[in-house]
């Protein structure tokens, strides 16, 4: 086992195995007041009343009853006072050195002049909004603007067909879409705004679709149906209300594909899903105020909702948007992005990982990385080779390393290290967060206990980011999830529980 680095573990939030162990202890034998703990995490404009409450037959889960919040408000607003001056968003484009700074005033007023434009367009509490957008600012403040007034954000990763786009807009029933003109990645540009017209074709309920301007390319423009959303917001204010919503309030929809059948609209509520996501921001990744964090993914999928947007702003963090591909223009450029801002914590996939070494240790070593501390790993699991390299090559033996599982379905993470408690294997999760009950069962769905076990995974018991229901189908949500092995969730995934109580998934 590799121990956690001396120097992080001196500062970090939670300090020693002891501590985690006692803490995880705690959220497992009370866990109604260890999550009401957890929600100071927020601002709660009215405070919840009823932490959990569950419908076991209808798989029906329920956090934070009688609570009112808003995503937006817990993002941008609230760090106002003491944090307007400071960089909320730090844009890292397609073209290396291509960067730009946006304070949480400077949100702020971008947010609320988006969500004016959103309302001027007929958008109420309650309607859906797809999001078909490249990673660039407009992207997350977009996000924030629907949060803002109650609408429900639907964010398409930029690389889906119109056929896949078309799908989503129909399920959730958008009756708007926001996109660019084009995209860029790694030097190539991508056609938005005609994969998006090809799209929405003879779907009225669509009426309008707001075009971002990303390039210099001229993209045809349907009268009455298509704005410029810079036009569009030199028109409105930059102060708008925040709607305040119920915990249990939609938030957004994010489609998963089905191994079968058409792609689910998973949905995340408010309130439980902010605490998870900032509380599981705060402490996988050991986050202090005058860090530089950086997570690598698209906010087309979960990784970015979570953790690029709605946990580090929820936090008041300094998070980075990066535009463009691990390799481009070459397999230095992570690590460039790295020297340039000075990031402190990074976060990416095995998979850019595994690109990146195979172009051998040069375009590592060629940079500097004197300011990482905390390297991450998602969207699958990292082999050892690699995770070693990670560790050796990338962060020189002194960062810790956080190979972190979950899935859309969680919301946030659910298996990993702390920084600087946990002692991690190369190749292992580890150990679970707290709240997060791992069950390993056998096909015949018998619970397999102890260790030096394996089995298909399962959870045993709700946690605040878990999903609530698939969009307009909670039957789908119940057969998928709830039906394999009857009262746990299970994750479609394999999993073995080594000798010492860690996870491999």
């Amino acid at each position: 086992m590799i121990q956690p680095p001396a120097a992080i573990a001196a500062k970090a939030h939670v300090r020693s195995m002891e501590e985690y162990q006692r803490q995880y202890r705690l959220s497992l034998d009370d866990p109604e007041g260890f999550w009401q703990k957890q929600a100071d995490i927020l601002t709660w404009f009215h405070p919840p009343q009823q932490i959990f409450d569950a419908d076991l037959r209808e798989v029906d889960f329920s956090w934070y009853g009688g609570g009112r919040l808003n995503a937006c408000h817990n993002c941008v607003d609230r760090h106002l006072a003491t944090r307007g001056d400071k960089p909320a968003i730090l844009w890292a484009g397609d073209e290396p050195g291509d960067y730009r700074s946006i304070t949480y005033r400077e949100l702020k007023h971008m947010v609320c002049r988006i969500a004016n434009v959103l309302l001027a367009h007929g958008v109420a509490k309650g309607d859906r909004v797809a999001l078909y957008m490249p990673m660039i600012p407009e992207l997350a403040a977009t996000m924030l603007a629907c949060a803002r007034i109650g609408a429900v954000h639907s964010v398409v990763f930029a690389g889906f067909s119109a056929e896949s786009l078309r799908g989503r807009i129909l399920d959730a029933g958008a009756k708007l879409v926001v996109t660019a003109n084009e995209g860029l990645r790694g030097g190539k540009r991508i056609p938005l705004k005609t994969t998006v017209d090809r799209a929405v074709e003879g779907l009225a309920f669509v009426t309008s679709v707001l075009v971002a301007r990303r390039t210099e390319t001229e993209v045809p423009m349907q009268g009455g149906r298509d704005f410029w959303l810079e036009e569009e917001c030199t028109r409105q204010r930059s102060t708008c209300p925040v709607e305040w919503m119920h915990a249990e309030s939609p938030l957004f929809t994010l489609y998963t594909s089905g191994s079968t059948g058409k792609p689910k609209g998973v949905l995340h509520t408010t309130g439980g899903y902010m605490v998870y996501a900032a509380l599981t921001h705060k402490l996988v990744f050991d986050l202090h105020e005058d860090d530089i964090y950086w997570c690598a993914a698209d906010i087309g999928w979960v990784t970015g909702h979570s953790y690029i947007v709605y946990g580090p702003l929820a936090n008041g963090a300094t998070t980075v948007m990066f535009e463009s591909i691990p390799v481009y223009p070459d397999a230095g450029r992570y690590w460039q992005v790295v020297d340039d801002l000075g990031v402190t914590i990074f976060y990416t996939a095995p998979t850019a990982l595994r690109a990146i070494a195979r172009e051998g240790d040069a375009w590592v070593k060629k940079h500097k990385r004197t300011t990482l501390r905390i390297l991450g790993s998602v969207g699958e699991p990292i082999n050892p080779e690699v995770w070693t390299w990670y560790h050796d090559v990338v962060g020189e033996g002194r960062c810790a390393v956080v190979d972190t599982w979950w899935q859309t379905e969680t919301g946030g993470i659910l298996i990993t290290p702390l920084p600087g408690a946990t002692p991690t294997k190369p190749g292992s999760a580890t150990l679970p967060f707290y709240g997060i009950e791992p069950v390993l069962v056998n096909d015949q769905g018998e619970e397999l206990k102890g260790n030096g076990v394996s089995g298909n995974l399962c959870l045993r018991r709700s946690w605040p980011g878990q999903a609530r229901t698939i969009w307009g189908d909670h039957a789908r949500f119940r057969e998928t999830y709830f039906t394999s092995y009857p009262g746990l969730y299970f994750t479609g995934d394999g999993c073995r529980r080594d000798e010492d109580g860690y996870y491999w998934i």
